[in-house]
């Protein structure tokens, strides 16, 4: 009997988060949403088949899920065993021509398949897809810049968006593909650039006008000064808060991307915790969330 009660109670749970779920299914089935997949989500297997079963149950009940991917630490373990050592300047991988082979075999090919297989295996229609498909991610070399002691780098083939054609990406979404990109730039001359995954995150979601941008990381969002969780933040509260050095360090140019996006049009962007699982549904069909979003402008009380 207690066994029963047991059950009937949990049942009754799942109802209730059903219940919930119901009018943000209903709010969200048929618009894009923008993932950008990185982080603890990519390297623990429980969370990449969390994250890969939240995709399934977006796309199954309506929502566009288009996913962009980073791969840093990968790249960096295989420049290691190549006996190739990674130079970082101002947060930026400076990229020469070899280290950009070894992009390209990471994002480009080893885990952009890894990623789609993923997808495949938990129904998803998935297709990779890199900035040089159909010209998806059109770049240009990004300029030496002059860091605290006067020097100028050079950041090789690191690079800045000049624009995204996402005519692919919109014939993949209408034909029920999830496209998941490698955030791999091409020039004029066809040269590849490597490009901040946050950034082709935040660009594609933009040229999309995406109802929401999620940006997964390795934090519960964003903190204030008493390290509590600042569930929801308006463009002029972000600004107030980079002046005071609340937002500061890495979590600086996430909250940038996240202001750009919005002020494009993106309808909002979540800095979300990719190590909590299911946190893509908790923070999409619930009320409570899971993360930081931030708006262009707050919304009513």
């Amino acid at each position: 009997m207690k066994t029963q009660s047991t059950g009937h109670q949990s049942a009754v749970r799942t109802a209730r988060v059903l219940a919930e779920a119901l009018p943000y299914i209903r709010r969200f089935s048929g618009k894009t949403v923008v993932v950008k997949y990185g982080g603890a989500a990519m390297n623990e297997r429980d969370l990449k088949d969390s994250f890969a079963r939240d995709i399934a149950l977006m796309k199954h009940v309506g929502v566009q899920p288009v996913v962009v991917h980073g791969g840093g630490p990968q790249i960096g373990a295989l420049l290691d065993r190549l006996g190739k050592t990674s130079r970082f300047v101002n947060g930026m991988r400076v990229t020469d021509h070899e280290t950009m082979e070894v992009v390209e075999m990471v994002l480009g090919g080893t885990l952009n398949k890894e990623i789609v297989n993923l997808l495949n295996r938990h129904g998803c229609a998935a297709v990779g897809l890199t900035g040089h498909d159909a010209a998806l991610i059109h770049a240009h070399k990004l300029e030496s810049l002059e860091a605290a002691d006067g020097e100028h780098t050079d950041y090789g083939f690191v690079g800045q968006i000049h624009r995204i054609d996402a005519r692919i990406v919109n014939v993949l979404l209408m034909d029920g593909f999830v496209p998941v990109i490698a955030p791999i730039g091409v020039g004029e001359a066809g040269e590849s650039f490597n490009i901040n995954a946050d950034l082709v995150a935040g660009k594609v979601a933009e040229t999309l006008q995406a109802e929401k941008l999620f940006l997964l990381t390795n934090t519960p969002g964003l903190l204030d000064k008493s390290e509590r969780l600042i569930s929801e933040l308006s463009s002029e509260d972000a600004h107030g808060l980079i002046a005071d050095g609340t937002i500061s360090g890495g979590m600086l140019p996430k909250v940038q991307c996240a202001l750009e996006a919005v002020r494009g049009g993106v309808g909002s962007t979540v800095i979300i915790d990719g190590r909590i699982e299911h946190s893509l549904l908790l923070e999409l069909f619930t009320e409570s969330g899971a993360g930081t979003m931030i708006t262009l402008k707050q919304g009513p009380d």
